[in-house]
């Protein structure tokens, strides 16, 4: 299936199985911390989730409180993004896409953070190849990121192969934590 055709039809999944994704949220955060990646990590990169996302705050919340840095995307031009440090709740701006993220500021940018908690709505088991929402920016950001990449995988987001297009440009991840 091309992947627009997939994108539109797994944001439906998605939708329908908030709940549920909610549910898995603290078991992958769990099993997240557990591992050796996030142990060893001192800076790390995430996103504000969505509703129909697993929950990202609990993350940064734990991450914060076990003295790790956080950093979010800001959206560039040319389809690029920034890692900036998180400001917090209250000094997010909205960007276009409806996504809260840092006020740029160059100096504070860290594109060599420890551990990159890569976003997507769905994830190949046997490849671990994702789709995200379709702007580019994350495998983009990919292509040159030498760190860890990981993913937490609530079950609708988890295929055992992909059943999408995979490209050219798609860049695998290093690990999908999921519940099994």
């Amino acid at each position: 299936m091309n992947k627009r055709d997939f994108r539109n039809a797994q944001i439906d999944r998605l939708t329908a199985h908030q709940l549920e994704t909610a549910e898995a949220s603290a078991a992958l955060l769990d099993k997240l911390v557990q591992s050796d990646v996030w142990q060893q990590a001192r800076t790390i990169a995430t996103t504000v989730s969505s509703p129909i996302e697993v929950a990202t705050q609990p993350l940064i919340a734990a991450a914060q409180a076990a003295g790790k840095q956080i950093y979010l995307p800001k959206t560039m031009p040319h389809r690029q993004m920034a890692f900036l440090p998180d400001p917090g709740p209250e000094q997010r701006i909205t960007s276009a896409f409806g996504i809260p993220e840092p006020a740029y500021e160059a100096a504070l940018q860290n594109q060599s953070v420890d551990l990159v908690i890569v976003p997507g709505i769905a994830f190949a088991r046997d490849s671990h190849y994702r789709v995200g929402f379709g702007g580019g920016y994350y495998d983009r950001f990919l292509a040159q990121y030498p760190g860890h990449t990981v993913s937490l995988v609530a079950p609708v987001q988890l295929f055992d192969t992909a059943e999408w297009d995979v490209e050219s440009f798609d860049i695998p991840l290093q690990q999908l934590i999921t519940l099994d």
